[in-house]
């Protein structure tokens, strides 16, 4: 059956194209029944000391006033452009995935663990992706692979974790090794760095924990150095999960990308963004949506990610895993004032 076409503009409120395989893979997640819990609410008790004031927003611009384009790279990619007064804009990408090998993560017996690695430089570079930053949140193999290459084409900067990098070293071909070691920055999380006209905070976060003992796929790290050169998916271990806050120094909008959908509560201390693009899942974490968007001081946005089945194409329409419905209703029920913006493959939005 020919796809729809396309819509031109991100829908608000149009149901979601579903697939009839709920996510059961490696990186499964949960039924979207778990997503919907209550919000949390706590009386505080008299002379208890109340919690710090968050910093005030922006002003809430109205669309288009943020300074930021956002663009969907499919799964956890993204091409974010930053608007800047004076200067030519800037561009920031968040787990760029573009090669899409067949994995069968979303069908019902889930993603062999020996499935190979590949990068395929010719349809990356088809995409012309430009960047001045490249923001890895963990090293499973729908996140990282083809960083090095697009690093070593575009001479961005390449913030991740030392198993992040460590890994995409293993992962490089030596011309892009050579590029990619000048290029590296290793972050562990609480970082604030600036750059021209925006800045980026990293925020340490967590991984999902699906399936009945709610266990991390692929776990480990890769610390000391290159390991010898992956193989398969299996090979690509999580090497610790971060988050990224981008801000823009002209508006003062933030916003914050979750490259699992899982978050460290702590982290997000003082962190109040009017847009996060959060994932569908997260059945085992407790009160999941409800507890992060209280969290978020409940952003004006929600953008959701990584909600595709990464084994159809990313020039045909997003093919829904099963978990898009459950996280609307979850953020209805949640955050009823918050928009649900979504993004289809290679479509953009500015907020």
């Amino acid at each position: 059956m020919r796809p729809l076409p396309r819509s031109s503009r991100p829908s608000l409120s149009s149901p979601a194209r579903t697939s009839p395989v709920s996510r059961r893979g490696l990186l499964g997640a949960s039924a979207a029944g778990g997503l919907a819990a209550a919000g949390l609410t706590a009386a505080v008790p008299a002379g208890a000391a109340q919690p710090a004031a968050r910093p005030a927003r922006s002003d809430r611009p109205e669309p288009g006033g943020s300074g930021f384009r956002l663009r969907w790279l499919g799964n956890n990619g993204w091409e974010i452009r930053v608007e800047r007064p004076g200067a030519a804009p800037a561009t920031v990408l968040v787990d760029p995935w573009l090669t899409r090998f067949r994995t069968g993560t979303y069908s019902r017996k889930g993603a062999d663990p020996e499935t190979p690695v590949t990068v395929d430089r010719a349809a990356i570079d088809r995409h012309r992706l430009r960047a001045d930053q490249i923001l890895v949140t963990h090293g499973h193999y729908d996140h990282m692979p083809d960083v090095p290459h697009l690093a070593a084409r575009t001479g961005a900067t390449v913030l991740g974790t030392e198993s992040h990098a460590n890994m995409m070293l293993a992962l490089a071909r030596p011309e892009e090794r050579r590029a990619l070691e000048e290029q590296l920055s290793v972050v562990r999380g609480g970082e604030h760095i600036r750059f021209e006209g925006y800045s980026v905070r990293v925020l340490r976060s967590l991984h999902s924990m699906p399936g009945p003992r709610a266990r991390v796929p692929f776990p480990g790290t890769r610390p000391g150095g290159p390991p010898p050169r992956p193989r398969t998916i299996a090979d690509l271990v999580e090497g610790e999960t971060l988050a990224y806050a981008v801000t823009s120094e002209a508006t003062g909008f933030t916003l914050v990308n979750f490259g699992g959908s899982n978050f460290s509560a702590a982290d997000l201390a003082g962190l109040a963004p009017d847009l996060a693009m959060i994932q569908p899942g997260g059945s085992t974490v407790h009160d999941y949506v409800p507890r992060l968007l209280s969290c978020l001081g409940h952003p004006p946005y929600v953008v959701p990610t990584h909600w595709d089945d990464f084994d159809e194409p990313l020039d045909a329409p997003a093919v829904d895993w099963g978990g898009l419905e459950g996280l609307r209703r979850a953020v209805e029920e949640a955050s009823p004032h918050t928009r649900f913006v979504v993004v289809d493959h290679l479509e953009a939005f500015t907020p």
